[in-house]
């Protein structure tokens, strides 16, 4: 398993990391945390995909992210103060996850400092995407959103050539931040130059490149 997290730390100290983990499993649809928890643990992805997700003011659910083997969730919880899951994290299908808690990540940076720029990493990450999904939802066409959240997908969902995403087409529009018509004006658009093939409750990413490309990717 390739941890994008853990990438930039020495082999010693990224199985150091790794030794802290617990190995939590959940199935289809079961809740890792609701928004609005306390938070305490880090989670790393080694298997099966999660959506991230909010509560609108009006009171629906949106689907803010999908994250999948490889990545982390969570980070926030790992800071020196309380803290409250500002979003719930939903397994879309069998997932593992190696939880660090936040006792143990503190131990293992007065052992390791290298630690605390992995962290540091990864909130940049963070500030960087929604820096970029602020800058999408102001200037970005419909068509480009829809293509950027799909590709987002594809990589999520681990796939250079083609990829079926199984998420509905609300969830598809709450990610690329626009309305499910709006979405569906793109996936025919995206249909006609043959970057995907659509069926009923069914989108499939027959060109990866070309859609990332259209992402701008």
């Amino acid at each position: 398993m390739e941890w994008t997290l853990l990438a930039g730390l020495e082999p010693a100290e990224r199985e150091a990391v790794l030794a802290c983990g617990r190995r939590r499993h959940y199935r289809r649809h079961e809740i890792v945390w609701h928004e609005g928890d306390p938070g305490d643990t880090l989670h790393l992805v080694r298997s099966g995909r999660l959506a991230v997700r909010v509560t609108t003011p009006g009171g629906d659910r949106a689907t803010l992210a999908v994250v999948g083997p490889g990545d982390a969730v969570g980070e926030l919880a790992l800071l020196n103060r309380p803290h409250r899951r500002t979003a719930t994290l939903e397994a879309l299908e069998d997932v593992e996850t190696l939880a660090l808690g936040q006792q143990d990540f503190h131990d293992l940076r007065a052992r390791h400092p290298a630690v605390d720029d992995m962290l540091l990493e990864l909130l940049a990450q963070r500030v960087e995407r929604l820096g970029q999904q602020l800058l999408d939802s102001r200037y970005a066409s419909a068509n480009r959103r829809v293509a950027r959240a799909l590709a987002d997908l594809t990589r999520a969902y681990g796939a250079d050539g083609p990829v079926v995403i199984p998420l509905t087409q609300d969830e598809i529009a709450d990610l690329a931040g626009t309305t499910r018509p709006t979405l569906n004006q793109a996936l025919q658009s995206f249909a006609a130059a043959g970057l995907v093939v659509l069926s009923r409750g069914r989108i499939e990413v027959r060109d990866v490149a070309g859609l990332r490309r259209r992402a701008g990717a």
